[in-house]
């Protein structure tokens, strides 16, 4: 769901004459026509915002995040974990604050696409989706990725939920039929409008032909919601964000709201149409309501209220910007039709590209998620996606800038100032603090420079401009290897006396600085985190309890000891081959080879 292929705005759905205008037989194009069957009885419409009383939490105790549904018509890549990265450090962030947080996640599993799939690699669509599901997962675990729910559409809990809510839309009345035949996309599973296609109706997303297809479906009726619409966006600006998607999702609203088609009469691998098996339910109807479904229990009794109740509204949908349309138009009505909230903000981040090139499985120029970690480990993976890629706009991955970011931020800033300083402890003080360290950070400087990077730390976190987040702390690294080299501690020792003293407390202020970067850059690299804390004589259990007042200075104690220095990050050294490889992808970028801009769209193992 997350990420299926979508492209150009107004074709994201079949489209229809709005739901209240008189209907007609006379074509829309040459090629795509509507023949209307039937309509169902409306009823009055539903307040603008959520007038349901199921438990809708309103806690600020509580934080609801997630990410899109990963659609499984391939195994995950970078494009794929990226979201996930970024979704899991704003959990671990709000955790942090002391929120209840439940990060929920999962695939969406319905749909032509999955069983061409799988009948491609000899598989049925059950036994193709268990697979690739699973390595979603084993995927998240190997990023760190801590996860409160993970929904898969395949659940027999989502299917309850999806048909009761079907069902409260469609006694609302915004559920019809009507007859569409037009171009059909097999690889986007929608239809094509033809103003859009390429010569011989190729779609412009995957170069292939659309074919010819007539379907009965039922319609949802989206336009029956343009002024609520833009009445939430106009009362809630924060709705959408960045502000520039929020200017992209009004100019698609004002341009007019079309119907579009909830169901697909020759798709057999999906939710069946309650009362009418021989249709099923159109996959983005489906999954977004995972965000839902997901909410329950395997054992606890399936219905909406119920899952309501649980946590919904979601406070933040973290998206690709192409499936904007779905979550911050067709989504809020469809919730607006069922009289249930909705979420409190929509984020829609920007594309990976590898080289210059948008990443896509349709391209083949994927970046091999499990392959990156196993070759960096996910510190770094997670530290160079989340520090070099502006949260929000485009962001590009090459291994030559890969190495040197991580390596000259982690190993060197971080890592290095850490390990030099347990050394020089351990020659001078035998691994043991001399005195706490608010007494030694007494008429220093760095310790309001410090408190000021923590607060500008925090600010960027709950603002989501992670890569901000990301370079205050860096700033904390940074003023701590230039109080190191200011004070030159290892000459003060050599000195005696009262200098050697000083040296001592020096060495207290710095493991400090270590200390609170480790609590602040724990939602980014948090195997790292732990690394720090643990040589600072802290337990796993005391990092796992940390919470963001840990940033405040005066942790740590006169008398602890701390453990044996050791590189907590090594640097990365690629091998000739690996560097001669780097090489010829400069060269290709550098004639012109390499700059082919491509539009497209994620998919839902994309987002």
């Amino acid at each position: 769901m997350a990420a299926r292929l979508n492209s150009s705005l107004h074709n994201a759905f079949c489209l229809l004459k709005p739901f209240n205008t008189p209907l007609t037989t006379k074509p829309l194009s040459s090629r795509n026509s509507f023949r209307f069957s039937k309509k169902l009885a409306s009823s009055p419409s539903r307040a603008l915002y959520c007038t349901s009383t199921l438990g809708s939490h309103e806690n600020d105790k509580t934080f609801v995040l997630t990410t899109p549904l990963y659609y499984v018509n391939a195994p995950p890549h970078m494009g794929s974990a990226y979201t996930t990265i970024a979704a899991d450090s704003i959990a671990r962030f709000q955790r942090l604050l002391g929120k209840k947080v439940i990060f929920i996640t999962g695939t969406d599993e319905h749909g032509e696409k999955i069983a061409t799939s799988a009948a491609a690699n000899g598989r049925n669509p059950a036994e193709h989706c268990d697979l690739i599901s699973q390595s979603y997962r084993t995927l998240w675990k190997e990023l760190d990725i801590a996860y409160d729910k993970f929904i898969r559409t395949t659940d027999a809990k989502h299917e309850a939920i999806v048909k009761e809510f079907y069902a409260r839309v469609f006694a609302n009345g915004d559920i019809y039929r009507a007859d569409y035949e037009g171009l059909y996309c097999v690889n986007c599973e929608e239809y094509k409008d033809e103003k859009e296609l390429l010569e011989n109706s190729c779609c412009p997303v995957h170069q292939m032909p659309c074919v010819a297809r007539k379907e009965d479906n039922y319609f949802f009726a989206l336009s029956k919601y343009q002024k609520q619409l833009e009445e939430v966006l106009s009362k809630n600006p924060l709705f959408v964000q960045p502000s520039y998607r929020l200017n992209e999702v009004q100019s698609w609203i004002k341009s007019g709201l079309r119907d579009f088609s909830i169901s697909r009469a020759l798709v057999d691998w999906g939710i069946p149409v309650p009362d009418d098996e021989k249709q099923t339910i159109y996959v983005w109807f489906d999954a977004l309501l995972g965000y839902i479904s997901a909410l329950t229990e395997d054992n606890e009794q399936q219905n909406l209220d119920t899952a309501v109740s649980l946590g919904w509204p979601a406070s933040l949908h973290l998206i690709g910007k192409d499936i904007l349309r779905f979550h911050a138009v067709y989504w809020p009505a469809m919730l607006m039709s069922a009289g249930l909230s909705l979420p409190k903000m929509v984020f829609g981040h920007g594309f990976l590209t590898k080289d210059g090139m948008k990443m896509g499985k349709s391209l083949g120029n994927t970046l091999d998620s499990f392959e990156l970690v196993q070759k960096f480990g996910p510190d770094a993976v997670r530290y160079f996606f989340l520090r070099e890629v502006e949260f929000g706009n485009d962001g590009d991955y090459s291994e030559d800038r890969f190495v040197k970011l991580v390596n000259a931020h982690l190993a060197n800033t971080i890592g290095n100032l850490l390990n030099r300083t347990l050394g020089l402890l351990k020659k001078n003080c035998d691994s043991t603090l001399v005195v706490d360290s608010t007494t030694a950070a007494e008429g220093v400087l760095l310790k309001d420079t410090v408190e000021k990077l923590v607060e500008k730390a925090r600010t960027n976190y709950e603002s989501l401009s992670l890569s901000t987040a990301c370079e205050a702390v860096l700033e904390i690294g940074n003023a701590g290897n230039s109080y190191m080299d200011q004070r030159a501690p290892w000459m003060l020792f050599k000195q005696g006396g009262v200098s050697a003293e000083a040296a001592a407390k020096d060495l207290v202020i710095i493991l400090e600085v270590m200390r609170i970067i480790a609590v602040a850059l724990s939602p980014i690299a948090p195997c790292l985190s732990l690394r720090i804390y643990s040589q600072l004589g802290y337990s796993v259990d005391q990092f796992k309890s940390i919470t963001w007042s840990d940033t405040k200075w005066g942790g740590l104690k006169g008398g602890q000891v701390m453990a044996q220095a050791s590189p907590v990050f090594a640097r990365i050294e690629l091998n000739a081959e690996e560097v001669e490889e780097e090489k010829k992808v400069k060269d290709s970028k550098k004639k012109g080879k390499a700059k082919v801009k491509v539009e497209q769209p994620q998919t839902v193992a994309e987002a």
